[in-house]
């Protein structure tokens, strides 16, 4: 078997993996961060997780993009350069930024179920960009899908960051609780981290116009709005006074 066969059957089984994960996270929330709890095996750091769950998603595909020849054309860097714009601050900035409680943890389950995604998911891009796909060539930077995907992309991740720092900013140097956050698009949803990072990854999916591009955004979906419903309820719970005109991650729908 080729391994381009090999890749389509992957991604329909990555496609098919991802509807059990919405409907396995319609009920059972992912325990860490505020929702940790015990029961899930061994502990780590929060911040040791979050290094072990990202990292292979940067060192994954630039393994990759290395296997497939190491291609410096103009589309390819730009490929290369907006996913590690990403995943370079989401595994070695974003854990030693956040405030909250060292001694919390999260199960190294979890992490290693996210490492093994990432690195799925990073061949299933990296592999069809930088090798079994066509080679687009550098025009295709000027086309639409590639213009409309990257304002999307850069808008996405835009309002992840800023959605990042205000939950950060909440917090003063050795405060552990949770308050409710003010401001911006926290005034419409209780998740515009989420909200953002989606908008990303259908970005991402426009402007490589690609089926791991596809994939990993219905994946992205399936996992950050059930957590962002989940996150919604839980400050429902904490807080009496919680904005009730807030949604949970789709301003005005959900």
């Amino acid at each position: 078997m080729t391994e381009r066969a090999i890749y389509d059957l992957l991604v329909w089984a990555w496609l098919g993996v991802a509807v059990l994960t919405v409907l396995s996270l319609l009920w059972i929330t992912a325990p860490y961060g505020r929702h940790a709890r015990g029961g899930w095996g061994p502990q780590v750091s929060n911040r040791v997780g979050w290094v072990l769950m990202e990292a292979p998603a940067s060192l994954a595909f630039l393994g990759f993009w290395l296997y497939g020849g190491a291609p410096l054309g103009a589309t390819a860097l730009a490929f290369l350069g907006l996913w590690q714009l990403h995943y370079v601050y989401r595994a070695f900035i974003y854990p030693f930024a956040v405030r909250g409680d060292p001694a919390r943890g999260m199960p190294l389950s979890i992490a290693l179920m996210g490492a093994l995604f990432n690195v799925v998911n990073a061949y299933l891009n990296a592999r069809w960009l930088f090798g079994l796909g066509p080679s687009l060539p550098a025009s295709w930077l000027a086309d639409p899908r590639f213009l409309a995907g990257a304002a999307l992309f850069l808008g996405g991740l835009a309002t992840n960051r800023w959605a990042d720092r205000v939950l950060r900013e909440l917090r003063q140097p050795g405060e552990h609780g949770y308050k409710v956050p003010r401001g911006g698009l926290y005034e419409r949803i209780s998740c515009p981290n989420y909200f953002g990072e989606t908008v990303q990854w259908i970005g991402w999916a426009v402007l490589t116009w690609s089926p791991g591009g596809a994939v990993f955004a219905l994946w992205t979906a399936a996992n950050l709005v059930p957590r962002a419903v989940s996150h919604h309820r839980w400050y429902q719970s904490k807080f009496a006074d919680y904005p009730p005109e807030r949604r949970a991650v789709i301003p005005y729908v959900l």
